[in-house]
């Protein structure tokens, strides 16, 4: 049993995952050029993404994603 540590604001916890899922978390980072936690963040919110909106793609849901997080960098700099 592997340990992630995830971050949300200023709140860590510890996520116990299978050694055969940190292994594929591990060599998942390695590809994308991410941290192994931010690796398993990414798929942890994608997940909860696609269990709470079933009938869109992998791809609709990254979309949605670019376009929230523009939308926010946007009203970041009209607050500044």
């Amino acid at each position: 049993m592997k340990r992630v540590f995830t971050q949300a604001g200023n709140t860590m916890g510890i996520v116990k995952i299978d050694e055969t899922l940190h292994e594929d978390v591990r060599k998942a980072s390695a590809v994308m050029c991410r941290s192994i936690n931010a690796q398993a963040e990414f798929w942890m919110k994608i997940g909860r993404l696609a269990e709470s909106n079933p009938t869109l793609s992998f791809n609709e849901i990254v979309q949605r994603e670019l376009a929230s997080a523009a939308e926010s960098a946007g009203d970041r700099r009209a607050a500044a």
